[in-house]
């Protein structure tokens, strides 16, 4: 997926949360720009591809985060400094993919 609409961003920090934490979950952090190239918005569904695994996780739109760095919260596939890419999923790909997806959850 060489696409330049998806250029890798750089985790420029992970953050872990604990039981008892009000906010959890599996979340980016991302600057607007990149996220409007990657036809996300705030609060959508977005996999996240690090080196070791992929994730679906919340996205959310933030004014302070440097275009290119994203901050992830309870992704275990990745790590700080290391790239990622954060695509949107294809709900659209017919019923073999909507399938693969209930069968994961």
């Amino acid at each position: 997926m060489a696409d330049s609409r998806n250029k890798v961003l750089r985790v420029e920090m992970l953050l872990a949360t604990r039981s008892g934490d009000a906010e959890r979950g599996p979340a980016v952090f991302m600057n607007a720009e990149d996220a409007r190239s990657r036809l996300l918005e705030d609060g959508e569904l977005a996999w996240i591809h690090g080196p070791r695994r992929h994730e679906l996780a919340e996205v959310h739109v933030s004014a302070d985060q440097q275009r290119g760095d994203v901050r992830l919260r309870d992704v275990l596939g990745a790590s700080p400094s290391e790239l990622i890419r954060v695509v949107k999923p294809d709900l659209d790909r017919g019923d073999r993919f909507r399938e693969r997806l209930r069968r994961q959850v």
